[in-house]
């Protein structure tokens, strides 16, 4: 017998080569098993065992801790007690009764289909090319039509054991065959090894595609309609950042999403073309797309051109329509013990000449909405192409999409962090206060866009926090009203919207009032006064449109109420900058923007300020060496601590955390105390 880590080693290695590989399948689609024999510690006899990718887990990435391993003897013997598939999602919880050992991670409700199939290995993925034909109004005919006896067409049946034992008859009783077109969903191959079920998997794939290639009509989506063909790229990001904000507020009407931005080429041709009305409306067919993108997406019926503000108001109508539709859907289809309505809202939007904005709990889910959505085009042009595109009908999608098994998955997410789903633009932040602050809340559970001077230094700061759901780096001069209104349109772009701004970006230059020149003025209060106005301004028109509130903060400085020696022009821009903090507290109130500021005072060691010079300048006017300075900072405090970029961060964590909901207008000191900065 062959070993089991050489087993589970090959069907890692087959599991991550067909994951990574889009034209096979989508992100944390599909699944795939081998089936082996270990030695049972408990009696020291052989037992054979079936393991098969875990509930939730994405196959491009899979590692054996992410495989389900089962006794299969057990799995099969529940064949004895299945209650039918009324009683279906039972069989789910009788998987925990067949494990082997603790038994790895979460059996899936695809783990009968693999058990019940008699073959060693088998792989059930969802490529584009398969979904079309599984998609199509004639796909049965098609199956037989594309791989005569080899490939066989199993009618549409909900995941579960049902079809497990739906496939494993089909395979008796058709013994040629190398696997099957599941109706509307996807496919399924099978072998006696690893490698022969991969490339079995891999030609009943591309033996669809060849097909598709050679025989589809030339236009399966219609003409081009005039006026809904793709904008020049920059006109079509500019269009699409100046509606980020309100499509941002249409799909959080019920709770706050983050978004994605896509003018992938498949996306612009699809609403180019005349069909796409017909076909948007009909939605997915796959499950694994549709419980992402929605029933259906919400389509902009307008050219790519039209009027911004006629855009804008039809974006209004569309979305009552939309909320209008989707409430009558579930109330259509609801039982009393269905799951509650999840929202509303569109998961999807699609807006024609400028691209698609996809929406999630966070930076991936909305990246891989928007993926899904693809997706499904590609199924459907390739449906249209050789016959018309049939998805399952809208009961069997409810039934999928508000399944008690998947609002079980969704109740055991772990609670969201304090700053899931929010957006963060922190400028200064490739270094010292600003990317303490970043890496605080991109911990906190947000998205987080570092803008600085470096755009290599930003890219590498965002780069030390994570993929670019997590963070990305912008390079911005935030003197320049181009430039700070190019980094929030980024932000838009990357994560749909803004909800946090902190203005970071600063200098100093410590001097006597008689050496302070104008341009060390100049220099002072445009990045610090006049760049926080810009960003603050550029910010709050996301912030209004969103409707959703949002918060901004100002890094100001003890020096804003403290009168120190040889530093006039720094202190009094943090003045402007303090007293900014109050008036747009007081005029951004009503849209539910909260406007808070904090003081911090002798950060020496990390900071960005201190290390360009300032720091030897201040040791100089104290008389203390520079590498005491922060020592000399601390003695003069009440707590005598010295204060690091760390709690300057902890206390934005705080000021903008859902705690301080009701707060704004407040100044918080992060300067161990100092007496002579007491707010009063």
């Amino acid at each position: 017998m062959t070993m089991v880590h050489e087993v589970v080693e090959a069907l890692i290695a087959r599991s991550n080569r067909l994951g990574s590989d889009p034209t096979v399948t989508n992100y944390a689609g599909g699944n795939t098993s081998a089936k082996g024999v270990d030695v049972d510690p408990a009696s020291g006899e052989p037992v054979e065992l079936v393991w098969v990718k875990g509930s939730g887990g994405d196959l491009g990435t899979l590692t054996p801790a992410g495989l389900a391993a089962l006794r299969l003897d057990r799995v099969r013997g529940l064949e004895a007690v299945y209650p039918g598939v009324e009683r279906e999602d039972e069989m789910v919880a009788a998987f925990d009764y067949c494990l082997h050992g603790k038994g790895g991670a979460a059996p899936s409700i695809d783990t009968s289909m693999h058990a019940l199939v008699e073959q060693p290995h088998v792989d059930h993925l969802h490529p584009d090319a398969g979904i079309a034909i599984a998609a199509a109004a004639d796909g049965e005919a098609l199956t037989a039509r594309i791989y005569g006896d080899r490939v066989v067409w199993v009618p549409w049946r909900r995941p579960g054991f049902q079809l497990g034992l739906d496939i494993r008859e089909i395979q008796r009783a058709n013994p040629q065959a190398v696997g099957c077109i599941l109706g509307g969903h996807g496919i399924t191959a099978w072998g006696a090894t690893s490698e022969e079920c991969e490339e079995r998997s891999l030609w009943i794939i591309r033996t669809a595609e060849s097909y598709i290639a050679e025989h589809g009509k030339p236009e399966p989506l219609g003409p081009v309609v005039p006026g809904f063909e793709a904008l020049a790229p920059e006109a079509r990001r500019e269009r699409a950042a100046a509606l980020a904000g309100q499509l941002r507020g249409i799909a959080s009407h019920d709770r706050p999403m983050v978004g994605h931005f896509s003018d992938d080429e498949v996306v612009l041709d699809f609403l180019a073309r005349a069909e796409h009305p017909r076909l948007a409306a009909l939605g997915s067919s796959c499950p694994d797309h549709f419980l992402r993108t929605k029933v259906r997406p919400m389509v902009l019926d307008l050219p790519g051109d039209a009027p911004l503000e006629q855009v804008r108001e039809r974006l209004g109508a569309l979305h009552e329509a939309y909320r209008a539709d989707y409430t009558a859907y579930y109330e259509r289809h609801a039982s009393p013990d269905s799951p509650a309505m999840r929202g509303a809202d569109p998961a999807i939007v699609l807006v024609p000449g400028v691209g698609m904005f996809s929406y999630g709990k966070d930076a991936q889910t909305a990246r891989v909405a928007g993926e899904f959505a693809i997706n499904a085009i590609n199924a459907m042009r390739g449906a249209e192409a050789l016959s018309t595109y049939r998805p399952i009908d809208e009961a069997e999608k409810f039934r999928i999409e508000y399944w008690s098994l998947e609002e079980a998955k969704l109740q055991r997410m772990p609670k969201p962090r304090s700053h899931a789903g929010r957006v963060a633009l922190v400028t200064g932040a490739a270094s010292g206060i600003g990317r303490a602050i970043a890496g605080r809340l991109a911990a906190d559970g947000a998205c987080v866009v570092i803008a600085d001077l470096s755009l290599a230094k930003a890219q590498e700061a965002a780069a030390e926090l994570g993929s670019t759901d997590v963070a990305i780096g912008v390079q911005c001069d935030v003197t320049r009203a181009d430039q700070v209104q190019a980094a929030v349109d980024a932000a838009v772009l990357a994560f749909g919207g803004l909800d946090l701004v902190v203005n970071n970006a600063g200098l100093s230059l410590s001097k006597t009032l008689l050496e302070t020149t104008e341009a060390d003025w100049d220099l002072q209060h445009d990045v610090m006064a006049k760049g926080s106005f810009l960003v603050s301004r550029a910010a709050a028109r996301v912030l209004i449109d969103q409707g959703l509130g949002g918060d901004i903060v100002y890094i100001s400085s003890k020096n804003a109420v403290f009168a120190g020696p040889n530093n006039i022009a720094y202190s009094a821009t943090k003045a402007d900058q303090a007293h900014q903090v109050r008036l747009l507290a007081a005029e951004l109130g009503s849209h539910g923007v909260r406007v808070n500021g904090i003081n911090p005072d002798g950060v020496v060691r990390g900071s960005g300020i201190f290390a360009g010079g300032w720091g030897a300048s201040r040791a100089k006017v104290y008389g203390v060496a520079e590498e005491d300075l922060g020592k000399y900072y601390a003695g003069r405090t009440l707590l005598g601590r010295e204060v690091l970029p760390e709690h300057v961060a902890n206390a934005v964590s705080v000021l903008t955390g859902p705690d301080l909901s009701h707060t704004t207008g407040l100044h918080v000191p992060v300067d161990s105390g100092v007496p002579a900065a007491f707010l009063r």
